[in-house]
């Protein structure tokens, strides 16, 4: 079972606020549309700034390990 050192070890190299572009390397390289989604349900907690996502890494790992990632990963082609 994944927890959140293991992926504290993955996203290591990440600063610990990204920016869309970086979240959507962070999940495997989802869609740019899909990744929007997610904030626009609220999936993910994020700062939407002058028309800019700003995620803290913390909460892209809160993500990965929440119940609609679970469920959801088994749609996309890649998984983290």
């Amino acid at each position: 079972m994944k927890n959140r050192k293991y992926y504290e070890n993955l996203f290591a190299d990440y600063p610990s606020v990204v920016t869309l572009t970086q979240f959507r390397g962070m999940l495997g390289g989802i869609g740019d549309s899909t990744a929007r989604k997610l904030m626009r349900e609220n999936r993910v907690k994020h700062y939407y700034i002058r028309m800019t996502y700003l995620i803290p890494k913390d909460w892209v790992i809160d993500y990965v390990l929440s119940e609609h990632y679970a469920e959801y990963k088994e749609q996309l082609k890649v998984q983290v």
